[in-house]
């Protein structure tokens, strides 16, 4: 269903570590981004998939990252372990708390997530759905 998302970053070493720190955890694997004439981005992607993918870009009009109201990228977690783990990982980062980690069984029996922001506001959510596990 999704080819890839992307979100912007004012500083991409920033964002990197930041995002090398809470995505490490749930399995996702730099991708290089080869020189296509665009802003410079850092890609992750599944260890074993080409899609769908996840960028960090500069914004292509030069003008500063800016994060969007409404929007959030949630990625999905092996365990409540990596939950924790990406979640303490991205706040020592340069991540900000948006929801500490735990159940939310409002969203259905076994969903356990949390929520920060990346360096530029980007709103991210890591869950783990146990109840849609088989």
């Amino acid at each position: 269903m999704l080819s890839h998302i992307t979100v912007g970053a004012r500083d991409l070493g920033r964002a990197g570590r930041f995002y090398d720190a809470v995505l490490s955890p749930l399995g996702l694997k730099r991708r290089i981004v080869s020189p296509d004439g665009g802003p410079a981005a850092l890609c992750r992607v599944g260890a074993h998939a080409t899609l769908p993918r996840f960028y960090v870009y500069s914004p292509f009009n030069g003008e500063p990252a800016t994060a969007g109201n409404g929007s959030m990228v949630a990625f999905l977690a092996p365990s409540i372990a990596a939950v924790n783990t990406a979640y303490a990982d991205g706040l020592a980062h340069g991540g900000c708390d948006d929801g500490a980690p735990g159940p939310r069984p409002h969203y259905g029996e076994g969903y356990y997530g949390a929520y920060l922001r990346d360096p530029d506001g980007n709103k991210v959510h890591i869950v783990h759905r146990a109840d849609l596990q088989p």
